[in-house]
């Protein structure tokens, strides 16, 4: 049976195939379907078995068809279809950089191209010279896409954890060595996805020639592919390309809105420009041929009559009416976070190396540790190599970082032994199932933390409804060993807490913290549902009825 990730694929197959036969309006009604499909947290069966899928999203009478074909007969006869109507290659064709759907059309109708190969030896014969829009330099940049495509391609998503380091090495790059006033990174990257397709960087600078200077000799860069008056294009050494782009101030805060996305938000967007007689790009808001509003995001909303809507929740998931309604969620901000619940040591730490730990956390305002004293090891538990202070703790009187105890368990471990650690609270370890061990009642006032070992996606559901038979709060962040955005959101909506980590300890540290809250505001988190936004005591239940806002769905 189709996963959601494949029934994803072939909705967006279904969309380029659209696309090439030319038709208007379809394709993005397929792509909007896809997005929330590969969105969901629960398998397309389970919602197609319980008459749910008209009310996700995007899906209308004839998407709903398709996909209950999809999950009958392990086929879309309609997609089957569309394939027999376009030669295969046009797909590899439009993807190309500066080609797109319509020109692929051309090729094909015009010039009997259907595929990479046929359009390099089309180029190599001089048949694009005098074709409409075809100037020298257009047939240039298309012998170079041509070209570079036929190298192996790199991932076409790649985990945002994988590119943050380099995307903020670039940013601070920018801000330190080039002549810029404002730079910000954009796109998917900055409504913190969980995967990323390329980066976009903006940025504004009286000297736009010297700003791309500086872009293209950082060490990073392995490729500059174009450079323009306000645009240049580089590929980096891992494959991901970054497109940087100049923009003047008055209209920087409408191009960061713009960029940043997603396409659908701004879809919605447009709309409601529309219905106040004005027009919202890239540039600004106009009436006419007058701006507006543009120098500011702030600026952009508020003459569309919005607050600030905050980057991780423009999806279109009802946020603009949210807005409208003053129903957006005050969403966890990092400061709210005043410790972590799980913290694990180097295999053999020094009273330095803790100490380094403790000051890290002090210096990032944490209130206290939860430190991992034993875990796992083929169903006992292993002890881990801890400081005095977790030994003794009124060895650690004085420190402004209270510590606690941790042990963490999985379903193999014999509860029975939990107890000889004295620890403060527990660390539940979900197996790739989604399932996870019952810890007993040894310790009755504890809390109970989640550590899901087997990703998200398909298992978000399983993960969620263990959890919250176990009163356990949901960790969030990057990595197979947390909880995904959906999975959050999911959390977020029943009501259950979830866990932030810090990344204290690691030297990946600022990127899982970072990430971890991007993913918690994604879902629109509060800091009522964070659970070490407060003091872990034995009242602090994840279970417990809290008051909160309404949040954009």
């Amino acid at each position: 049976m189709a996963t959601n990730a494949e029934a994803a694929a072939l909705l967006r197959e279904i969309a380029d195939l659209l696309d090439l036969r030319g038709e208007r309006f379809k394709p993005e009604a397929y792509r909007r379907a896809a997005r929330s499909v590969e969105t969901l947290t629960e398998p397309l069966a389970a919602v197609a078995a319980r008459n749910g899928l008209r009310e996700v999203p995007g899906i209308g009478e004839a998407i709903d068809e398709k996909l209950r074909e999809l999950l009958a007969q392990g086929t879309i006869p309609y997609l089957e279809r569309l394939r027999g109507e376009v030669p295969p290659g046009l797909i590899e064709l439009m993807r190309l950089p500066g080609v797109g759907p319509k020109t692929a059309r051309r090729f094909w109708t015009e010039l009997g191209v259907t595929d990479r190969d046929g359009l390099a030896r089309a180029i190599d014969a001089g048949r694009l010279e005098g074709v409409k829009g075809f100037a020298a330099r257009k047939i240039a940049q298309t012998r170079t896409a041509v070209t570079a495509a036929a190298a192996p391609a790199p991932p076409a998503r790649r985990p945002i954890e994988s590119v943050f380091a380099e995307a903020h090495a670039i940013r601070e790059a920018l801000r330190s060595r080039a002549p810029t006033e404002q730079v910000e990174i954009a796109g998917s990257f900055r409504r913190c996805r969980e995967t990323v397709g390329d980066l976009d960087i903006l940025v504004t600078s009286q000297d736009p020639e010297r700003v791309f200077d500086v872009f293209s000799a950082l060490p990073e860069i392995a490729e500059v592919r174009m450079r323009g008056p306000t645009k240049e294009t580089v590929v980096l050494r891992g494959g991901l390309q970054v497109d940087l782009r100049v923009v003047e101030p008055a209209a920087f805060g409408a191009a960061l809105q713009y960029f940043t996305g997603s396409k659908d938000h701004n879809v919605k967007l447009r709309s409601l420009a529309r219905d106040l007689e004005l027009k919202v790009n890239e540039y600004g808001v106009f009436r006419g041929e007058e701006r507006e509003a543009g120098r500011t995001e702030e600026e952009v909303y508020g003459r569309l009559g919005l607050p600030w809507i905050p980057p991780e929740l423009r999806e279109d998931r009802g946020e603009i009416d949210a807005a409208r309604e003053g129903r957006l969620p005050r969403l966890v901000e990092a400061g709210d976070r005043i410790g972590d619940l799980h913290v694990h040591l180097p295999e053999d730490p020094s009273p330095a190396a803790f100490d380094r730990i403790v000051t890290t956390a002090t210096t990032l305002g944490l209130r206290y540790l939860g430190v991992v004293v034993a875990a796992p090891d083929q169903g006992d538990l292993r002890a881990a190599a801890v400081p005095a202070e977790l030994s003794d703790p009124r060895t650690s009187a004085g420190r402004t970082v209270r510590l606690f105890r941790v042990v963490e368990i999985d379903r193999r471990t014999d509860v029975r032994s939990v107890a000889r650690f004295s620890p403060d609270y527990l660390v539940l370890r979900a197996d790739r199932d989604g399932r996870f061990p019952d810890p007993g009642t040894p310790l009755p006032r504890s809390i109970r933390l989640v550590a899901h070992a087997g990703g998200a996606g398909d298992g978000g559901a399983a993960v969620l409804a263990a959890a919250r038979s176990a009163r356990a709060a949901i960790e969030v962040g990057p990595g197979p060993e947390r909880c995904d955005s959906s999975v959050a959101r999911a959390a977020v909506e029943a009501g259950t807490s979830v866990a932030l980590p810090t990344g204290v300890g690691r030297a990946d540290g600022p990127a899982i913290a970072s990430i971890a809250l991007g993913f918690a505001r994604r879902a629109g988190a509060t800091r009522e549902l964070v659970a070490n936004a407060t003091e872990p005591t034995g009242e602090e239940r994840s279970d417990r009825p809290k008051r909160r806002r309404p949040t954009a769905r």
